[in-house]
């Protein structure tokens, strides 16, 4: 019984850590640490010259609106050139978009992906500062402006944004409640993770780094702006967060669209895992390390077979009689994700309680890790990129 005794305290452990101990250690560390840097307003003479660029795929139904709140950016029109990039697209994407002022059109009738597309690009912006956004967002008109005032620091090499989940329409969201509950917590550790060294990889909603600084990606990659900013962070420079710019989006459609994103983005996560070796050495690389192990790859690779394990463990011990205590436990887990499947099947539960949106969403997203898991060992997933559907807007 020790054995399965030791498995389950280990287990509990190292979810307990990777969900909550590392953030308190981090929080800790900044709190007795330097104080947070403020940065000026930057005189518009002095901005630097930005390439934004917006990479999309079939976005009929909402690349007008992000042309439209692009150009609206509070900064000088003379020293930002907007990129759209629409490979492939089959359906009105490019028309609207080489009939729109402004902007520029990069289009090829190839669809190699989304890596290829970002490349292809970068390789054509005139500027020393890239931005990239997502089609499907829509940023505060500020955003360009918080951003580049980071790289007023040499050592900054990136910034990531915000992400911001909006409501859906006629409160039809079997997902939004919870992802928004995640990307709030996902937020304040980027806000803690920056201050105590970097961010450990940016979201492809809202992220920025260097010109400089990028590296081609392999056309293979699923998970590009993942693996892009934590590539500058090997350069010896952070990727700094700036919560005051921020992209907005829908959540997804239904919960099966869910699904297959984050399938799909775990899938991408083994992948980077692999490609981003160099990030284990912490002699090397000793913050960045321990926050990119806490925080990244205990996430898909540790955490969602933690669960297993101590569910297993624990109904062992339950079973074995080795006392009343590993009954309870046992029948607590038994609860907690009886309640989570059946939110699942039954999505209005979710509304009835906060505490059931989010065992559902913890659930759901390690549940989700272990099938991505399985899809990067049987090498099943494209890279070229596929559109996921979202709610309407409330």
């Amino acid at each position: 019984m020790h054995f399965w005794l030791y498995l389950f305290a280990v287990c509990c452990f190292l979810i307990f850590y990777n969900y909550a101990g590392y953030a308190i250690l981090v929080v800790l560390a900044n709190r007795a640490g330097k104080k947070k840097r403020d940065f000026p307003r930057i005189q518009d003479q002095q901005l630097p010259t930005v390439s934004f660029i917006v990479a999309a795929y079939n976005e009929e139904y909402c690349i007008a609106r992000k042309i439209a709140n692009s150009l609206e950016q509070d900064y000088p029109r003379e020293k930002v050139e907007f990129l759209f990039i629409s490979d492939g697209s089959t359906d009105q994407t490019e028309a609207i978009i080489r009939g729109s002022d402004g902007v520029q059109s990069l289009y090829q009738p190839e669809r190699q992906g989304k890596s290829a597309a970002l490349n292809r690009a970068v390789g054509l912006a005139k500027n020393d500062i890239l931005i990239f956004s997502d089609a499907n967002t829509i940023l505060n008109k500020e955003a360009i402006r918080n951003i580049v005032r980071h790289y007023t620091d040499p050592k900054t090499g990136g910034v990531a944004g915000e992400k911001k989940v909006l409501p859906a329409a006629n409160g039809k969201d079997q997902v939004g409640e919870g992802e928004g509950l995640y990307w709030k917590y996902e937020s304040f550790l980027k806000k803690e993770d920056a201050r105590f060294y970097s961010v450990v990889g940016a979201a492809g909603e809202l992220f920025s780094f260097r010109r400089s600084l990028y590296e081609a990606l392999p056309h293979n990659i699923i998970l590009d702006d993942f693996v892009s900013s934590l590539r500058v962070t090997q350069h010896g420079c952070r990727v700094a967060y700036e919560p005051d710019a921020y992209a907005m989006e829908l959540p997804s459609f239904s919960l099966q669209d869910e699904k297959k994103r984050k399938v799909r983005i775990a899938a991408g996560g083994f992948q980077a895992i692999g490609l981003l070796k160099p990030l284990f050495w912490f002699w090397k690389y000793p913050r960045l390390s321990f926050l990119y192990i806490s925080h990244r790859v205990m996430r898909w690779a540790v955490s969602p077979f933690c669960m297993i394990l101590a569910f297993i463990a624990n109904g062992v011990l339950a079973v074995s009689g080795a006392g009343t205590i590993w009954t309870v436990l046992f029948a607590g887990q038994c609860l907690f994700y009886g309640v989570a499947v059946l939110a699942g099947a039954r999505p209005g539960l979710q509304k009835k309680s906060k505490i059931i949106r989010l065992a559902y969403y913890f659930y759901f997203m390690n549940y989700c890790a272990v099938l991505g898991f399985f899809r990067y060992l049987k090498g099943g997933q494209s890279a070229v990129w596929e559109k996921a559907r979202r709610a309407e807007m409330a």
